[in-house]
């Protein structure tokens, strides 16, 4: 009987968990960070950014350049635009993969 009840709530456990797994396998909106696009370099495929903390990298805030994912990100921005973004750490490098103008 107590192995049978410990089961039950190891499965309720369980049950309950999932969704929490669930939510960390996708990203969410609010993993987008905020900052101000400083510079665009289209033929180093770079763009710098002063951000916000980078939740999703555990970084602070600060001014720094990144490697873009596709290089039509580039063309979405300039300098001195308000925007949102999304970086991730791809093959050894953080590396920009979403950008918008913020609203």
């Amino acid at each position: 009987m107590n192995r049978r009840i410990f089961l039950v709530g190891s499965a309720i456990a369980l049950l309950l968990a999932l969704p929490a797994w669930a939510d960390d396998a996708h990203p969410k909106a609010d993993a987008l960070t905020g900052g101000e696009v400083r510079k665009v370099d289209r033929e180093a495929k770079k763009i710098t950014i002063k951000h916000g903390p980078i939740k999703n990298l555990d970084m602070p805030a600060m001014t720094m350049a990144f490697a873009v994912k596709d290089v039509a990100l580039l063309e979405q921005v300039k300098a001195g635009d308000a925007v949102t973004f999304r970086a991730e750490q791809i093959g050894g490098a953080i590396t920009l993969t979403q950008i918008e103008k913020a609203r």
